[in-house]
């Protein structure tokens, strides 16, 4: 077995920004007991696929499970995925992290246009990009103030008051990403037993934000032109339960029929749920508290509503897995 030392392109936002090409990585002929024997007391970046190269040519990738499972004498081109995704050094980290979620595969290859192997995203990587772009996301939807003075004061504020101004809540944000690790972490062992059911993380926090997101939206919206927050809260509410309903019911048919595993599905659908419930409320009852207390709703309400939905999502998934599947 060897390890590719190629150095990816430093394209920030980019698919290769985030690929580390200190993964495991073998030939189609390699043995599968010599390569588990090899991955002992070895350090890599990521281990959750082993890369199928020869010549520096990607050929397939392995699951572990599939190397775990494999027959006594197979060889890594028996066990193979011969058609992964893939994705080109330049493609955007947003689309790359989808591309991944949507196959199921715990990691991403990268390769370029010669079908050369540039490395693989961990998913932590992929699950960072998710959490990162809908942070941007925020910013970009949340950007309503009570007056258009308000509004260009905001667009001209030099760099240290603008800092002084999120700040704040971005530590806030990171206190929430480490509850997030510990959270994952607390549930470990399931983890391991049932490994399935990591695939979906992003997926289910990603939709509690863009929930969350999109009602922090019309909500900020509505203060900035004094619209009632009940009402406007009410409305929401009715619209997070019915849109939560709606994703939950498409996501049992859909998960049992690509994995097969109805245990999962019905995880994934409470979890989709309760999350798109949950992060109705908050990103409702936010946006007015931070309102009412004299401070501007777009540069709190985006990231911490973001905050406490994931870790919120986060909770309520592995519950509910602890419940159903562990």
């Amino acid at each position: 077995m060897t390890e590719l030392d190629l150095a990816p392109v430093d394209l920030l936002g980019t698919a290769s920004h985030h690929a580390t090409a200190n993964v495991p990585t073998g030939a189609p002929t390699d043995d599968v007991d010599a390569i588990l024997a090899a991955l002992r007391g070895r350090q890599y970046d990521a281990a959750s696929v082993i890369a199928v190269v020869e010549d520096g040519r990607l050929l397939g990738v392995v699951t572990v499970e599939r190397l775990l499972a494999a027959p006594h004498g197979a060889t890594l081109g028996d066990v193979m995925d011969p058609n992964p995704p893939t994705v080109a050094p330049t493609t955007h980290q947003e689309h790359a992290a989808w591309r991944a979620f949507q196959h199921g595969e715990p990691g991403l290859a990268v390769v370029d246009e010669a079908d050369r192997f540039v490395g693989l995203i961990s998913p932590q990587q992929l699950l960072g990009v998710l959490l990162r772009e809908h942070d941007e996301d925020v910013a970009r939807l949340s950007g309503y103030l009570a007056d258009s003075a308000e509004a260009r004061a905001a667009s001209t504020a030099p760099v240290l008051r603008r800092i002084s101004k999120r700040l704040p809540w971005l530590i806030v944000g990171f206190a929430g990403a480490l509850l997030s690790a510990l959270i994952m972490g607390f549930f470990e062992e399931g983890l391991k037993r049932e490994v399935l059911i990591a695939f979906f993380v992003p997926g289910v926090v990603y939709l509690a934000d863009a929930v969350g997101n999109q009602t922090v939206a019309v909500v900020v919206r509505g203060l900035s032109i004094g619209v009632s927050v009940r009402r406007a809260a009410q409305l929401e509410l009715a619209s997070g339960v019915a849109v939560g309903a709606i994703l939950a019911t498409l996501a049992v048919p859909t998960v049992f029929l690509l994995w097969g595993d109805f245990a999962v599905a019905c995880t994934v659908a409470v979890a989709l749920f309760a999350a798109s419930c949950f992060a109705t409320m908050i990103a409702t009852a936010l946006p007015a508290l931070i309102h009412r207390m004299g401070k501007d709703p777009a540069y709190g309400a985006g990231p911490l509503s973001t905050v406490i939905q994931d870790l919120l999502s986060l909770v309520v998934y592995f519950l509910a897995a602890t419940l159903i599947v562990f």
